[in-house]
């Protein structure tokens, strides 16, 4: 009996595993038909080391570890300043960690995402989603068009299992049965003398929208990369922008981008709004701004807010930063104005302390009527302590009591040169400094409308007020739209292949050797579920009101209590003299004896 009942586990898990595989649209792996060489090692060739190569690559356990490596890749493009980004922090980042700058300039960490080693795991991730897909996508559309298969010859050895007789003809249950299955959506036909149904195909279509969402991703990755632009404009209040190269601060691009390929537009910065809590947090932080969309567009009044871009016809514009900017009236000693203008400075704290340079390059001549240039180093704060109170740092972000402070020098700021040079800075190597009656640097605090008098009639600086500015980031990415698209599509698409199972039923209906409709219903899912046998049993119960259950002859009972060894006239597990189906849950474990 124990022979008897491993022999019929094992058929079980053979017919199981066989079913099982029928569900599944994973393309088989074939044993290689390499003949074996010495040791008994496999002897392939070149072609067979290319197709071993393309299959491992194709798997889908190599595409989970690209994909793991390729966020693992990601990581330092976060945390490590990158050159497409801002080039002032790498250099600022290097210059801090000497020891750490070679070897971070051998792995291309300062360039991450068009380093070779990146590179080459997005490009493999990229043909082995391919090489998932195609297979895949081959398989399951040919299942779509197939039939379900027929009954297995017993159905009793499926995990989902329930009978009953009934005196409804085999032909009425068969027409019953489509049309119970087919109410509930299942794909069915009739074969031979039972019906075949199946449902869950959006487990499949799922498991392909993730994979085809994963490759939108990449390429719309892949695009944003290669056709971005980006560039920083600081504009001052009442002054403007236009989208052409020339007026960028600094800008990036792509190294497909067409630089033709900039959106016509414009925009004045009218006002920027800036209110605070009483501890410095920012309340309000916008900017009121005027637009116009091409050459000829009407003009357009908008607010930029943080995260709420100005968006004009496909770029976008991002408020990044606020500042201010004093205004300063330069004279000489004659008199005459050679310099008036609103200088931005850049802040170094939360309460908007600022610092900058005040650079006058032409029109200033010294008391001899020489050509020279001045310079002036500027702090800024816009909410002073009062002298003696406190150090000359602002106290709150709001223009409450604005203080600047300017130290003054003359000679070559250095511009003449050809040579770069930060505009926030002030290099005063070939510059000295104006002194004042105690032989020391000669500088002073000014509140708005007081002046600096530089010494021997040099004339004078006037601090006449402040203005406000505002730092924006002008971005153009052509894969955002595509990636939001596949990012939605791949969550869908994975929640479809987690939740959706894919199941079959198989409904046989004939005549038993006494005449009455033996009814056999049997259910297999891809993966163990408890959901099965509850379907199952729903769908008995809707059949049964087709097909009712017929009432046990008396002599058949009599006859059966005879027969059984214990004399208690217990159904056995087809229930084939019962008066009611058998529920899945009661069904017998497969090869149980009675």
């Amino acid at each position: 009996m124990s022979n008897t009942n491993s022999t019929d586990e094992r058929e079980r898990e053979s017919a199981h595993g066989t079913a099982a595989e029928r569900l599944s649209t994973a393309p088989r792996e074939e044993a290689p038909e390499n003949d074996a060489g010495p040791g008994g090692a496999p002897a392939m060739s070149v072609i067979g080391w290319v197709r071993w190569f393309w299959r491992q690559l194709t798997s889908m356990r190599v595409a989970l570890i690209l994909l793991f490596l390729l966020s693992l890749g990601a990581i330092p493009g976060s945390l490590i300043p990158q050159t497409s980004v801002d080039d002032m922090k790498v250099e600022a980042f290097k210059g801090r960690h000497p020891t750490l700058t070679p070897v971070y300039e051998a792995l291309q960490l300062f360039d991450v995402y068009s380093s070779v080693w990146f590179s080459a795991i997005y490009i493999l991730l990229f043909v082995s989603l391919i090489g998932c897909i195609v297979p895949r996508t081959g398989q399951f559309v040919g299942q779509l068009r197939s039939r379900p298969p027929g009954a297995p010859k017993r159905l009793t050895r499926l995990p989902a299992y329930t009978t009953w007789r009934t005196e409804a003809e085999p032909e009425e249950v068969r027409a019953a049965a489509l049309a119970v299955l087919r109410k509930r959506r299942f794909r069915s036909h009739e074969e031979g003398d039972a019906v075949a149904a199946e449902k869950g195909y959006l487990r499949e279509a799922g498991n392909l929208v993730f994979h085809v969402a994963l490759i939108v991703m990449l390429i719309a990755f892949a695009a944003g990369q290669l056709f971005k632009s980006e560039g920083g404009k600081l504009v001052v209040e009442g002054d403007g922008f236009s989208n052409t190269l020339t007026q960028y601060d600094d800008f990036r691009s792509g190294s497909l981008y067409d630089s033709d390929s900039l959106a016509p537009f414009s925009f004045v910065l009218d006002e920027f709004v800036g209110t605070y809590e009483k501890s410095g947090t920012p309340r309000t932080f916008e900017a009121r701004v005027t637009y116009t969309e091409g050459a000829e567009g009407a003009e357009r009044k908008d607010v930029i807010k943080v995260n709420e871009p100005l968006v004009v016809d496909g770029t976008k514009v991002y408020l990044i930063a606020h500042g201010y900017a004093p205004v300063v009236t330069v004279r000489d000693g004659r008199g005459k104005v050679v310099s008036k203008s609103a200088v931005p400075l850049l802040p170094i704290d939360n309460n908007i302390t600022s610092s900058g340079a005040i650079k006058v390059m032409d029109g200033y001549k010294d008391k001899n009527g020489d050509k020279t240039q001045l310079g002036f180093k500027a702090f800024f704060v816009p909410t002073f302590a009062g002298q003696g109170k406190g150090q000359m740092f602002s106290q709150f972000p709001a223009l409450d009591f604005p203080v600047l402070a300017l130290s003054a020098y003359q000679g070559s700021l250095g511009v003449d040169s050809g040579l770069a040079q930060n505009v926030y800075q002030l290099d005063t190597s070939k510059m000295k400094e104006f002194k004042d009656e105690d032989g020391e640097l000669l500088k002073k605090l000014l509140m708005p409308g007081e002046k600096l008098d530089l010494p021997d009639g040099g004339g004078s600086i006037t601090f006449d007020g402040v203005e406000e500015w505002a730092s924006f980031q002008i971005s153009q990415q052509p894969g955002n739209g595509w990636a939001l698209g596949g990012s939605v599509a791949a969550i869908a698409g994975l929640a479809g292949s987690l939740f959706i199972q894919r199941r079959r039923v198989w409904v046989r209906a004939v005549r038993g050797a006494d005449g009455v409709t033996v009814v056999e219903m049997a259910g297999l899912g891809r993966s163990e579920s408890a959901k099965l046998p509850e379907e199952l049993g729903d769908l008995a119960a809707a059949l049964v009101t087709t097909a009712p259950v017929a009432p046990a002859a008396p002599e058949a009972d009599a006859a059966h209590e005879a027969d059984t060894p214990d004399g208690s006239g217990a159904t056995d597990a087809t229930n084939e003299a019962g008066s009611r189906p058998v529920p899945p849950a009661e069904a017998p474990a497969e090869g149980a004896e009675k």
